[in-house]
């Protein structure tokens, strides 16, 4: 891998992920509501899917595809309405991811629930294809074997993504320490839902 070039795309990558965006956004919620814990689900589905976009972006998929907007418009108005939908039942206090009080016994989301999540978020996004598309090339040497290189940057943007998306984690779970402390829970939903809704429209008008 050439180090000068490896020396420039790691913190141009870093500014790119640490920047709020839907996956953050996504994190920093369900780091209020479920736990940082249970947000990891979420994260591993985020991370496969960025995963897959790096991938198909750096063998010219992606470049086809962002020719077919059409391709994005069913996956991501799905996504999209999905997550205004949990959204909506946080606001209202209700469903698997709302913030429920010690006494209530109501089943929590599912592991494959929260990286479905994570996963659609992140591959519904034409912004995050077209971002891959403009980002990944300059940083690959001709004269390099693609394979290796391309094992490494994605290792490196994986890690740098769950880096951050921890970040946003934690902030969200201390904002939900500062908002216990008023006792009123219905707030918290009604914050989180729309973070929730934020991120389900972001993500379907893309």
């Amino acid at each position: 891998m050439n180090l000068a070039l490896l020396s420039a795309f790691i913190p141009t990558f870093f500014f790119v992920s640490i920047t709020p965006g839907m996956c953050m956004t996504l994190a920093m919620t369900l780091g209020m509501t479920i736990g940082v814990k249970r947000a990891l689900w979420m994260m591993l589905g985020e991370l496969v899917g960025v995963a897959t976009v790096a991938i198909l972006s750096a063998i010219g998929v992606a470049a086809l595809l962002l020719n077919y907007p059409n391709v994005f418009m069913v996956l991501k108005y799905i996504g999209g309405a999905y997550l205004a939908f949990v959204g909506l039942q946080m606001w209202l206090s209700k469903g698997k991811m709302a913030i429920k009080m010690d006494s209530e016994g109501a089943k929590p989301a599912s592991r494959l629930d929260l990286m479905s999540q994570g996963f659609v978020t992140a591959i519904a996004n034409p912004k995050g294809w077209a971002f891959f598309v403009a980002l990944l090339p300059p940083f690959l040497d001709a004269n390099q074997p693609l394979t290796s290189q391309l094992i490494v940057l994605i290792s490196i943007i994986l890690t740098l993504e769950l880096s951050c998306l921890l970040i946003y984690a934690a902030g969200g779970r201390t904002l939900k320490s500062i908002l216990m402390k008023s006792g009123n829970v219905r707030i918290m939903n009604r914050i989180a839902g729309t973070l929730m809704i934020g991120v389900g429209a972001w993500l379907a008008a893309g």
